[in-house]
């Protein structure tokens, strides 16, 4: 199990991870459609790339949130 003191990296990683997957997946199928070579395209060129730019912005993003929802829900 992972320490807690890194409760807010992995937050980042996991969020980033699915959301960058979940997007990639759905803007590659927009611009190239199914062809056979999409899951290439989208595992190999556009999941990293999305992955690569998602995960330092979650870092930064992440905990301006928080803040900003504590504030909105108090």
């Amino acid at each position: 199990m992972i320490d807690k003191k890194y409760y807010s990296i992995v937050f980042a990683f996991l969020m980033a991870s699915i959301m960058s997957f979940l997007m990639s997946g759905v803007i590659t199928f927009i611009n190239l459609g199914i062809t056979p070579t999409f899951v290439d395209d989208w595992m190999f060129k556009a999941f990293p790339s999305a992955f690569i730019i998602a995960f330092p912005i979650a870092l930064f993003v992440v905990p301006v949130v928080r803040r900003v929802v504590d504030r909105l829900t108090k």
